[in-house]
């Protein structure tokens, strides 16, 4: 296995020229192959198995492995075709050859011979993973196959041979070992080696194992393919309980023997030539530095900040690291290449250091594995310093001082040393410093439910900083602005950002991200009271463990890590913070399924400051503690932190008459002014301040900001918003002309007809809105809804209620149980002052049907109000506006009911609110005969 850190994309680069060993050799099989079963084509179907044959056999001799390929597939497809008709065969020249032994078509009793006419493979050299800055030095041989057909079946036979000097004589495989469900005609993995190569060998995977016998001069174990299903496991298992389904086998006696054998590939001395630039760069360290961990960390910033990471597996550097000299001068390098380079670095500044093999993904499985470099794909240093062990990765980024006590996450790692060593269990830490540190301070000084300036601040170190930093010197404004968007839309949702910026401190290796703009209001109703979430750890945290099998209830739970964040939210609340309270955990110090949380918070000065620091060690989860975790998990989700509004705060209309009166909305309008002025060509921009306007009920305000969207871009949707701004402010012929500007851009827009209509039916017009309703033809859902809504609503504008009201049983009875369709005839009844009694079980049935009743409330109360149950009309109002603070029709129709019932200051508050926020409901409600 090589050593590698990424894995591949395919990218064709060029041919290859030739040269000796570039070409494949074109040989009969070798004589220790076993010939698989014959194929019988003539017995092929639609049933039969698109793999027919797929037999490996390798043969360990002298310190080479021979690896014996042949797969037969039939082309069942044209997509088939596409892809198996084009063979193509890697190899790495410097290791082996490769050997074409048949390439064959079957159709039918004929077997047609590709190779017959002097055919042969074209040679490239094919980088595929060179986007993951790798050069493998593969090449790849590669063929059309001429005249293969859908139907056929495509053989090809082919061996690979490899004989690494690095492993000094010992050899080493991996066979994979295909499983059910995988269907294939016939399928085998065999492995022969000589008497005298002293070989281990484990078949991993489900089945049982086979045994090796006599075959001549060789021992002989073969594997019959498919294995059993795999045994499913729980997402969240530790690797080492997923087997690797492999046939393995090496000569290596112990992990000992692979520590020797590796050893002298990391040997430093010499390798630091007097007076040569490397040389150089040894004397600035001692020169800057006087202590051994400062020397340390000034070495790996060099070959972590100043070489490239780049994979070459060219000229025998599948193991064989290149030279420190050659490094430095090429000013790139693979896990091996850094490795030496820094271990020279370290043996030059007299810091004790050695080489050590590790595993990225696999650790974990390591142990599990027989005893080979094939068990390890990465290379790392272990350094001592001040007896403190360091773990040092020349191919990490970002590395400071401060983080040289952190350690990788690879479980098992492998020391190189001259007389060996066996595997090291790798215990994780969290690191020392935050991996990432966000703070967010939000302003709602001016109410809670007004909209809210914040500044964010996200700090990021390591390998993400290093990408941030590299992905903004790289970025144009927009794309910048995009970077940031994108990742500061987890903390601060649909936010408007006005400034952001990216800043790198390249002495702490931290990426820093501010942001500010405005948001809308994180107070939330829940239970009638306003809550702003303030957990940043636990409400994050998932734990449940699916342990219900029998076989899975002594597995242990893999948790995540190491890592290190920490998350600030700083409020600054309204009237000084007056009646606001905390309910769940303010104080939090302990452990959660592996995640350690510490969390501080205070209330002073006006300002409500939460930090919670969350450590992942990586630490797993026994058996036995599963089911106390989990409910200690539960617990703390129950016990979340979140600040509580008080009970009698300001509803939102008097939170805006409130700072419009003491002038706290400047700041707000500064932002959206900056956010103009980035951005004066974009009607988004103009909409966003006009919304804005629209939820303080600056309506003229709102209107000129719809103004300059639809000269820059009009749209029915923007024509429909300006329409129903100028009808708040009282201009009825402009609103019109909207409405007949949007039916010019969509004239089969049903909402558009059904806001004409109403305009219509308001208006004296009755005849032509339910004629343009008539010709409107939806055949379902919602829009049909709508219509029949309006329809109803047109009838009894025009003093036809008893047709609205058959319209709507109609469409009741066509689609019961539809809560829109019962609660609009529940409304007809009660503003027409009809049927009452129906008119109650129309709203009550809507209520239980309705997730969130409160229109529903809202007409049932208008119901008990023509009925002169006034108490229980208030009832109803008062529960719609808990659900919906400050719904104008709600608040109204209170006023009205509180003004029967003789209280005249409640009763001018209510018209106060709902006139502001609604400012010509009045006309509205006197078309039902109910004035203030």
């Amino acid at each position: 296995m090589r050593y590698r850190c990424a894995s591949a994309l395919a990218l064709l680069l060029a041919s290859a020229p030739a040269r000796a060993g570039d070409k494949p050799l074109y040989q009969p099989a070798p004589d220790w192959v076993k010939p698989a079963p014959p194929i019988d084509t003539g017995k092929l179907d639609g049933e039969s198995p698109v793999v027919m044959l797929f037999d490996q056999q390798q043969r360990l001799h002298d310190g080479q492995s021979w690896a014996y390929t042949d797969s037969a597939t039939r082309i069942a497809s044209a997509q088939t075709l596409n892809q198996a008709g084009t063979v193509q065969l890697p190899w790495q020249p410097d290791g082996g050859d490769l050997i074409i032994h048949r390439v064959e078509i079957l159709r039918g009793n004929e077997r047609i011979d590709a190779l017959s006419k002097g055919e042969r493979f074209t040679v490239l050299r094919r980088e595929e993973q060179l986007e993951q800055l790798q050069l493998t030095g593969v090449l790849t041989a590669t063929m059309t196959v001429e005249g293969l057909r859908v139907g056929d079946v495509l053989r090809v036979t082919f061996s690979n041979t490899n004989k690494d000097s690095a492993l000094a004589g010992n050899v080493q495989t991996v066979m994979p070992l295909v499983s059910e469900p995988l269907r294939v005609g016939f399928a085998r993995a065999r492995l022969l080696w000589d008497g005298a190569t002293p070989v281990k060998w484990n078949a991993h995977g489900k089945g049982t194992p086979p045994m090796p016998m006599r075959a001549g001069a060789y021992q002989e174990l073969e594997v019959t393919v498919p294995l059993a299903k795999a045994e499913e496991l729980p997402g969240d298992a530790p690797a080492r309980f997923r087997r690797l389904e492999i046939l393995e086998a090496t000569s290596f006696a112990d992990w000992q023997a692979v520590s020797r054998t590796m050893e002298p590939l990391y040997r430093t001395a010499g390798l630091i030539a007097p007076g040569s630039p490397l040389a150089a760069e040894v004397a600035k360290i001692k020169a800057a530095h006087a202590t051994p961990i400062d020397r340390t960390a000034a070495a790996l910033r060099l070959v972590q900040d100043e070489v490239r990471y780049l994979f070459n597996g060219m000229a025998g550097g599948n193991y064989h690291p290149q030279s420190p000299a050659d490094t430095w001068q090429r000013r790139y390098g693979d896990c091996k290449a850094k490795t030496l380079l820094l271990l020279a670095l370290l043996h030059a500044l007299d810091v004790e250091a050695e080489p050590v093999l590790a595993s990225i993904g696999m650790g974990d499985l390591v142990a599990e594995r027989l005893p080979s470099a094939a068990a390890f794909n990465h290379v790392i240093v272990r350094a001592t310093v001040d007896g403190r062990t360091l773990w040092l990765d020349g191919t990490d980024s970002g590395v400071r001082r401060e983080d040289l006590g952190d350690t990788p996450p690879f479980r098992n790692v492998l020391p190189l040393r001259t007389a060996g060593a066996g595997l090291m269990p790798l215990p994780t830490v969290a690191p020392a410093r935050p991996q990432g540190r966000s703070m967010l301070e939000i302003d709602q000084s001016a109410g809670f439910t007004l909209p809210t300036p914040f500044k964010a601040t996200l700090e990021v170190r390591g390998a993400m900083g290093q990408e941030l930093n590299l992905a903004a010197s790289q970025a144009d404004r927009q794309q910048k602005d995009e970077l940031v968007g994108g990742i500061l839309s987890r903390l601060l949702g649909g936010a408007l950002i006005v400034d952001r910026s990216i800043r790198w401190d390249a002495a702490s290796g931290i990426a820093t991200i501010e942001a500010s703009g405005i948001a809308d209001s994180a107070w939330e109703l829940e239970e009638q009271k306003l809550r702003l979430g303030l957990d940043r750890a636990i409400g994050q945290l998932s734990f449940e463990p699916d342990r219900s099998r029998t076989a899975w209830q002594q597995l242990p739970v893999a948790t995540n890590g190491p890592s290190h964040t920490e998350a600030t939210t700083r409020v600054h609340l309204p009237d000084g913070g007056k009646g606001v309270t905390l309910e769940g955990d303010r104080e939090l110090s302990g452990r959660y399924a592996g995640l350690t949380v510490q969390r501080r918070v205070t209330q002073e000065g006006g300002w409500l400051v939460a930090r919670d620091v969350l450590l992942a060690d990586g630490a797993e989860i026994a058996p036995g503690e599963i089911a106390a975790q989990r409910a200690r998990v539960a617990q703390a989700k129950n016990r979340l932190l979140v600040a509580v509004a008080p009970e009698q705060r300001p509803a939102h209309w008097e939170e805006v008459m409130a700072a419009r009166r003491d002038k706290r909305l400047g700041a707000l309008e500064a932002v959206f002014a900056k956010d103009l002025a980035a951005n004066p060509k974009s009607a988004e921009a103009f909409e966003r301040r006009a919304r804005f306007r629209t939820g303080l009920y600056d309506w003229r305000g709102a209107l000129a900001d719809v103004d300059q969207a639809i000269a820059l871009g009009a749209t029915i949707d923007r024509y429909l918003w300006r329409a129903e701004l100028h009808q708040q402010v009282n201009d009825d012929a402009k609103a019109l002309a909207d409405l007949r500007a949007a039916e010019t851009l969509e004239p089969a827009s049903i909402p558009v007809q059904l806001a004409i209509a109403q305009f219509e039916a308001e208006h004296g017009q009755a005849t032509a809105a339910l004629a343009r309703i008539d010709r409107q033809s939806p055949t379902g859902g919602e829009q049909r809804s709508n219509l029949q809504l309006v329809r109803s609503n047109v009838l009894a504008e025009g003093g036809r209620v008893d047709d609205a009201l058959a319209s709507l049983d109609t469409a009741v009875k066509t689609s019961p149980g539809q809560a829109t369709l019962l609660n609009g005839r529940c409304w007809l009844k009660g503003t027409r002052n009809v049927a009452l009694d129906t008119a109650l079980r129309d709203c009550t049935k809507a209520i239980e049907l309705a997730e969130s009743p409160s229109s529903i409330l809202d007409s049932r109360g208008m119901v008990y109000f023509r009925m002169n149950r006034l108490d229980d009309a208030l009832a109803d109002f008062d529960a719609a506006l808990e659900m919906a603070p400050g719904m104008p029709a709600s608040l109204f129709m209170r006023g009205v009911v509180r003004k029967a019932k003789g209280d005249a200051a409640g009763s001018a508050a209510d018209f106060a609110a709902a006139t502001l926020q609604s400012p010509r409901i009045a006309e509205e409600y006197a078309r039902y005969g109910i004035k203030p």
